[in-house]
């Protein structure tokens, strides 16, 4: 299970992880809790849904929520970033998207999903577009972030 892997991982190099999830709604600190042990390296979830919580609770920058939106790779990155600071954690992920089964328009579609992963090393950022139901985009989401996770910690530590 992916998630074992990373837990493998971030125990072996005494690291911490903290997310900040907007779409997925908690479902990526869902993945990693179901790892007995987990409490010795992640540190907590923020669940922004608005864009009040992303400013409030994640220092997410209004100005770039007005220009880019809240699905956006500039918002992903300060979601992560602001995961980190915010828990004083090593590895934050921040996660943004459409899960529909409305709210996509031509330029950012249903199952549009920006995922960032941010460490002091590295921060990464990537576009996907995930198809199937709310719940299928949502899962997709969270197991492509660990994945992300994984690969970070592989590369970078």
């Amino acid at each position: 299970m992916l998630a074992d892997e990373v837990g493998r991982l971030l125990r072996s190099r005494s690291l911490t992880i903290a997310v900040a999830e907007s779409c997925t709604g908690g479902r990526l600190g869902d993945l990693i809790t179901d790892v007995p042990g987990s409490s010795d390296y992640f540190l907590g979830g923020i669940v922004s849904y608005s864009n009040a919580a992303k400013e409030g609770l994640l220092g997410v920058s209004p100005d770039v929520l007005r220009s880019k939106g809240a699905v956006s790779e500039e918002v992903a990155i300060q979601m992560a970033s602001g995961a980190r600071s915010r828990l004083n954690s090593e590895i934050g992920v921040g996660i943004t998207g459409i899960a529909g089964p409305s709210g996509g328009t031509a330029a950012k579609p249903v199952g549009l999903v920006h995922i960032a992963v941010s460490s002091s090393q590295a921060t990464v950022c990537r576009r996907h577009v995930f198809a199937g139901s709310r719940a299928e985009v949502k899962q997709q989401a969270a197991e492509k972030a660990l994945e992300m996770v994984k690969d970070l910690l592989e590369r970078h530590t």
